[in-house]
């Protein structure tokens, strides 16, 4: 409908009002920053050769938390020490995540915490010459020369950005996918991501800004 259709062409303008509001609230200015995926599938891996939507833009990737491959895409998020989503990529579902960060830290500096995925001696060395320490859990055969307090430390932390990915999902359904098109699907997304923003913007002098609940109750 023509409602739908004046809606997705206001993507850019969405994503705009989003990093807006992000640095209202200080996030661009963290000395903190967290990043991880989210699978965004189009279908499970049998269906896959049926699906339509998508073609030569989609593929097939690993869903590591459900052991689990899948056909569709990858959304890539950063946010800040508050929980203040601050910036945000789609690949196909089997792209680098490596490769995909270096787009989206242009605009921050100071430690960033990911996962397994961006352990990568190259892109830490790339980070650090632009004012970015990552700092990564390692894999069980690599020695951790880090103390074990920093290291719980760092993986306690990162539990805030899977905080943001659940509230995305649960609240957002940001993993479903009714679009038929890339230009439909990055509207709606971005939709959701100042959604998201519009909801910390709000809440932000709440002792706990991530609580939706409270707008609702109030």
């Amino acid at each position: 409908c023509a409602f739908v259709r004046q809606s997705a062409n206001l993507w850019q303008y969405k994503e705009r009002v989003q990093q807006h509001l992000a640095r209202r609230l200080g996030a661009f200015d963290d000395s903190v920053h967290l990043v991880d995926g989210i699978p965004i599938a189009l279908c499970g891996f049998a269906r896959a050769p049926r699906c339509r939507s998508f073609k030569g833009e989609a593929a097939y990737g690993y869903y590591a938390a459900k052991q689990q491959t899948y056909y569709g895409f990858h959304g890539h998020l950063l946010i800040s020490a508050t929980g203040v989503i601050t910036g945000f990529s789609l690949t196909p579902a089997n792209g680098s995540e490596r490769e995909t960060l270096a787009g989206l830290v242009p605009a921050i500096g100071g430690l960033l915490i990911g996962d397994k995925g961006y352990l990568c001696a190259a892109l830490e060395q790339e980070l650090q010459a632009n004012g970015i320490r990552l700092e990564t859990a390692l894999r069980s055969n690599m020695h951790d020369p880090r103390s074990p307090a920093f290291v719980k430390l760092l993986m306690r932390t990162r539990r805030l950005v899977e905080t943001v990915i659940g509230q995305l999902v649960e609240r957002f359904s940001i993993e479903k996918v009714w679009a038929r098109d890339l230009w439909h699907l990055t509207s709606r997304l971005n939709r959701q991501l100042l959604a998201h923003t519009v909801c910390r913007w709000l809440n932000r002098h709440s002792l706990d800004p991530l609580q939706f609940e409270q707008l609702l109750a109030s």
